[in-house]
C-alpha cells in the first residue's frame, strides 16, 4: 500500500542516497530543483540536482488489484500504477565542466550500487509515507534519452544544456481509496450442493422474460397501456410462488410490485396496472418478474423487458378550446398526473403545442399556442394526441376493420 506522498518519498529517497553516495559534497548542495533554477541558484558551488521530469501511468499494473488486498471472488479497485522519470545534472564550481563530471559519476555510481530502494531507506526519507509498505520493490534504472529528445527537454525550460543523465523509477503504487466489493464465501452449489445443472434444450435455467405486450384483441392492435388495463408477459419459467411483477419508471423513484392475475404458468403472466394516477407516470416503463422457483429456496429475478404506459385523456371535463385573437388556448385533464419534468405536448391535428409550466405533479394541463399563422388551427373539428415523454395517447381503434380515429379524441377549435 501507498498514499499520495509515495512521489515525494521516491525523490527525496533518491536525493538521500545521491547525498551518502558523494559524500565530499555537502547535502544541502544536493537538490530536486526544476532545471531553470538549479545552475542559477547554485552561487557559483558544486552542484547535483535531480529533477522529476515526467509521471507515467504503468500499463502492466494498470488493471490490476492491489496486492495482499483482496481474495479470490472479490472485486477490487486497481492503484494508480506510476513510472517516475528523473534528470540527474551536475554543477562544477565555477562552470568548470571536470568537476561536474566528477560529481556526475559519483552520483551515477551512487545510484548504480542501489538498483532497488530498501524499505528502510523509503520510511527514513519522508515522515508519513507509507511506500516502504509496498510488497512490489521499487527498481531504479537508466533511461536512454536521444540528442534530440534531451534538446527539446532543455529547451522547454529555456536554459543552457549540462551533461545529464536520465533515470526510470518503477512501479509507485498509490492505493485507490474505494471499498472494494467482498461478497460472502459460497457454502453450496446448487441444491444439495450438486454442482452446475445441466438440461437437454436452450431454454435458460431461470426466469426470462421474452415479450411484454397489452392484453387487447385482437393482438396488438394497440403499442401501450393505460392505468386499470393489463398486460401480459410471456417467457420461460416464470411459476413459482411470491409471484411479485416490478414495475420501474426512469422519473418514479419506487412503484410498488404487482400481483399477478387469474392462473400463472410457467409461459405466461398477466399482471393489471393499477389505476392509480398519482403514483404512477406516463413514458416508457421497464417490468421483471420476481418469483421463487419450485426447486429454490431463494427470490429470482427475471431480465428488464420495456412497454410503453400511455396518457389517456379524460372525457369529465371535456377538452376545451378557447380563441382570443391571435391566441388559442387548450385544457384538459389526463391520467396519470403528469410529473413537472417531463416534457408534455398536445398534437393537435399535424401540429404540435408544448404544455405550459407546471409547478408540480398535475393531472390538468394547459396548452397555448400564440402568435397563430394564417390558415393554422381554423375553426373546426380536430382530433388530438397527449404526448409524454414520447408516448402517445391512444387514438386509432383497431378493433375495427378498417381502423378508426377515436371519436372522444376530438377537439372542436372555435
Amino acid at each position: 500500500m501507498s498514499n499520495p506522498l509515495a512521489i515525494a518519498a521516491v525523490t527525496a529517497t533518491l536525493r538521500n542516497l545521491i547525498a551518502h553516495g558523494v559524500g565530499d559534497l555537502p547535502n544541502q548542495n544536493v537538490t530536486t530543483k526544476p532545471l531553470d533554477k538549479a545552475g542559477t541558484d547554485n552561487n557559483g558551488t558544486d552542484q547535483i540536482n535531480l529533477f522529476l521530469y515526467q509521471a507515467v501511468i504503468n500499463g502492466a499494473w494498470r488493471n490490476m488489484d492491489m496486492p495482499r488486498h483482496t481474495s479470490p471472488g472479490e472485486t477490487g479497485h486497481p492503484p494508480l500504477p506510476l513510472n517516475l522519470y528523473y534528470l540527474l545534472t551536475a554543477y562544477g564550481q565555477g562552470d568548470d565542466e571536470t568537476r561536474s563530471h566528477q560529481w556526475l559519476g559519483q552520483a551515477m555510481a551512487a545510484l548504480h550500487d542501489h538498483p532497488l530502494l530498501g524499505a528502510q531507506e523509503i520510511k527514513d526519507a519522508l515522515q508519513a509515507n507509507d511506500l516502504h509498505e509496498q510488497i512490489e520493490r521499487i527498481r531504479i534504472t537508466p533511461q536512454p534519452l536521444s540528442l534530440d529528445e534531451m534538446s527539446k527537454l532543455w529547451t522547454a525550460f529555456q536554459s543552457q544544456y549540462r551533461i545529464s543523465v536520465a533515470y526510470r523509477a518503477e512501479v509507485v503504487l498509490i492505493e485507490s481509496t474505494l471499498p472494494a466489493r467482498t461478497p460472502l464465501p459460497v457454502l453450496t452449489r446448487g441444491k444439495d450442493d450438486i454442482g452446475v445443472a445441466v438440461q437437454p434444450d436452450l431454454l435458460p435455467p431461470y426466469p426470462t422474460i421474452t415479450a411484454v405486450s397489452p392484453d387487447v384483441q385482437p393482438p396488438g392492435s394497440e403499442s401501450g397501456v393505460v392505468l386499470g388495463e393489463s398486460l401480459i408477459v410471456e417467457g420461460f419459467n416464470l411459476d413459482g410462488t411470491n409471484i411479485s411483477i416490478q414495475v420501474v419508471h426512469p422519473r418514479v423513484p419506487v412503484l410498488p410490485g404487482l400481483a399477478p392475475v387469474g392462473t400463472t404458468t410457467s409461459r405466461e403472466i398477466k399482471v393489471t396496472i393499477p389505476d392509480q394516477p398519482q403514483t404512477f407516470a406516463a413514458g416508457i416503463c421497464t417490468l421483471s418478474v420476481k418469483v421463487t422457483r419450485p426447486d429454490d429456496t431463494f427470490e429470482r429475478v427475471s431480465n428488464e423487458l420495456p412497454f410503453a404506459l400511455v396518457p389517456k385523456i379524460l372525457a369529465t371535463p371535456p377538452m376545451k378550446a378557447v380563441r382570443n385573437g391571435n391566441q388559442i388556448t387548450i385544457t384538459l385533464k389526463c391520467s396519470p398526473a403528469v410529473l413537472p419534468d417531463q416534457r408534455v405536448a398536445l398534437l393537435v391535428g399535424g401540429d404540435e403545442i408544448l404544455a405550459d409550466a407546471r409547478p408540480g405533479k398535475a393531472d390538468s394541463l394547459k396548452f397555448t399556442a400564440k402568435n397563430i399563422p394564417a390558415g393554422k388551427f381554423i375553426p373546426g373539428d380536430y382530433f388530438v394526441r397527449l404526448r409524454v415523454d414520447g408516448v402517445d395517447s391512444l387514438l386509432i381503434d383497431r378493433s375495427v376493420q378498417p381502423p378508426v380515429f377515436k371519436a372522444s379524441q376530438k377537439l372542436t377549435i372555435p
